[in-house]
């Protein structure tokens, strides 16, 4: 019988102590009371420091699914790949795309029913395995066009069902040649009904995905890595997919039937910090007549200011933002100190409210999919959002110059904010869409209207 999060607390020597213990922050020890749940990843310190059982935590595997409740250990007639969760869950299936050993990664869900290629390729997705909760994946193939990075940041995909086969028109290959080209694993077969249920409740757990050529899987060994991997907290991916040098971005966003066209007379020059940035981003920018021209994510304030941009972007990203702040708040404090406008989005969103003085925190499960509805506060305007994140600013936190503008009509999290003195404004969503609907475009037209005025 599970007992609450108070009492296990309570055993571990009180909230802050167990905060300790379990090497996390206080914000994240009140988010699981406020939740009733403690993240799976969480739980075999919890486990070691308590003695409790597995069954014993809230939001373990849900009693009305076996195959969660009781995982087979030995790979079933036709399984040819396994999902491993850090509790030991082990869930089998068939292996599609590159294969793989394994490698250690938070898993999420994503809800989006179309733009599947600009999610693997979304460099937020770094250190992330994408439960997919619609169907038919791989409908509409593969191409150059869908993408929103060269390569794919994501550590594998899982699905229901098999690939489905291409039938669009602008399809160059199927799916899984794709993936194949690409180094990346999936799995089909798995109940993800289920394992979005399991996330849902009880946090994104951490896991890994094993595809073996060799079909052979040492199970204890790949519990154990699980296990092992110390999560998403704490981490700096947004160095790991920047540019390494700068570059500059003309193409505009894509239109029937020309495809992508490119900007010819730009107006204002934007510098674009790069922490994983998405190219419809870019594309957004450009068609606003912006000359882009594209830094890494470790560039200094200098070494931005030394493009002499009318306004700076920053691009979202991966991992938490509190250790990217390390290097990046001092950039950003240097361009808010120059009295350039800035906009930032997702990573950008939370990098600009650390800087401004603001706090942020690990979300129990995150926001990822493309039907997110958004309220704008001063207007009361609701804009249906594309998001993934899996960190949030706390309003709390904010100093008074800074004003929170759009919260999440699902949690109530914070999803804009705005510092008129400092001439800054970010938005935690992804306004460009890619994949998803349009409705936030007018923020980029917002943000050159502040570099003209």
């Amino acid at each position: 019988m599970t007992i609450t999060v108070d009492a296990i607390l309570l055993r571990l020597g009180g909230a802050e102590t167990a905060a300790r213990r379990l090497g996390v922050g206080t914000e994240a020890v009140r988010k699981w009371r406020q939740n009733g749940v403690i993240p799976a990843r969480h739980w075999p310190a919890v486990l070691g420091a308590t003695g409790l059982a597995l069954a014993d935590m809230p939001g373990a595997a849900p009693q009305e699914n076996a195959a969660m409740n009781h995982p087979t250990t030995t790979p079933p007639d036709g399984a040819t790949a396994c999902l491993v969760l850090a509790d030991g869950t082990v869930l089998w299936g068939r292996g599609f795309g590159a294969a793989t050993s394994g490698e250690p990664a938070e898993i999420c869900f994503n809800t989006g029913m179309t733009g599947y290629q600009e999610t693997l390729t979304d460099p937020s997705y770094a250190g992330q395995i994408i439960v997919f909760t619609f169907p038919h994946i791989g409908n509409v193939g593969a191409n150059a066009e869908d993408i929103e990075a060269t390569t794919i940041a994501a550590r594998g995909l899982v699905v229901k069902q098999d690939l489905t086969a291409p039938s669009n028109w602008r399809a160059a290959q199927p799916l899984d040649a794709w993936l194949r080209a690409q180094g990346v694993a999936g799995i089909a077969g798995i109940d993800t009904r289920a394992l979005t249920a399991r996330i849902r409740d009880g946090g994104a757990p951490n896991g890994l995905l094993a595809f073996p050529a060799d079909g052979r899987f040492d199970l204890p060994a790949l519990i154990a890595a699980a296990a092992a991997w110390p999560g998403l907290e704490g981490m700096d991916l947004a160095c790991r997919v920047s540019c390494t040098q700068s570059y500059a971005w003309t193409e505009t966003a894509w239109r029937w039937p020309a495809g992508f066209g490119r900007m010819a007379a730009p107006a204002h020059h934007v510098v674009a910090v790069d922490y994983g940035a998405k190219r419809n981003i870019l594309r957004c920018l450009a068609a606003a007549g912006c000359r882009v021209t594209v830094v890494p994510a470790t560039a200094t304030a200098a070494e931005i200011l030394r493009h002499a941009p009318d306004g700076v972007f920053l691009s979202n990203g991966p991992g938490d933002p509190a250790a990217t702040a390390e290097y990046a708040v001092p950039a950003i404090r240097g361009v808010l100190d120059a009295g350039l406008p800035l906009f930032g989005i997702c990573l950008g969103h939370q990098l600009l409210a650390l800087t401004l003085g603001g706090r942020t925190y690990k979300l129990a499960r995150g926001h990822r999919g493309a039907n997110q509805p958004v309220q704008e506060l001063a207007t009361g305007r609701v804009e249906i959002t594309s998001q993934n994140h899996g960190f949030a600013v706390d309003e709390a936190s904010l100093p008074e110059a800074v004003q929170v503008t759009h919260r999440s009509l699902f949690d109530g999290s914070n999803e804009g904010i705005a510092c008129p003195s400092r001439r800054a404004f970010s938005v935690q969503y992804h306004p460009e869409a890619s994949p998803g609907p349009s409705d936030s475009h007018h923020l980029f037209r917002r943000f050159v209207a502040m570099m003209e005025g």
